[in-house]
């Protein structure tokens, strides 16, 4: 449990922006993911691959849709775990907002996918 944790802190990494989502994946997604997309691309994209079908920049990040496809992954163990931010690494020190977990959970969660294998 303790690497999950490790390794889902990772998941509010500031940084850069994502290859862009297809957009026929933009228009299935809620007016919520939409915006946790937004914010994953603003601040988690410079270590974790945000999108579908990518390899996270940083490789000791996983992909949002490696993180989203373990097993006991949901939307709720998502939004638990962003709430502790006093798990997250020293390094990505900073906070996120309530309706901003809300949005990423959702988001990331459109990733999973039955008999998922992650990219090599």
């Amino acid at each position: 449990m303790s690497r999950f944790i490790a390794i889902a802190a990772l998941v509010l990494a500031t940084g850069a922006t994502a290859a862009p989502i297809p957009a026929q994946h933009r228009t299935h997604l809620s007016a919520g993911a939409r915006r946790g997309l937004a914010f994953a691309q603003q601040r988690c994209a410079a270590c974790h691959a945000v999108t579908e079908n990518r390899t996270s920049p940083n490789p000791e990040s996983p992909s949002f849709e490696d993180i989203t496809n373990r097993p006991g992954v949901t939307r709720f163990t998502l939004r638990q775990f962003l709430r502790d931010s006093h798990n997250y690494p020293a390094a990505m020190n900073f906070r996120v907002e309530a309706a901003r977990i809300r949005d990423l959970a959702d988001y990331i969660v459109t990733m999973k996918k039955a008999g998922y294998r992650p990219v090599m």
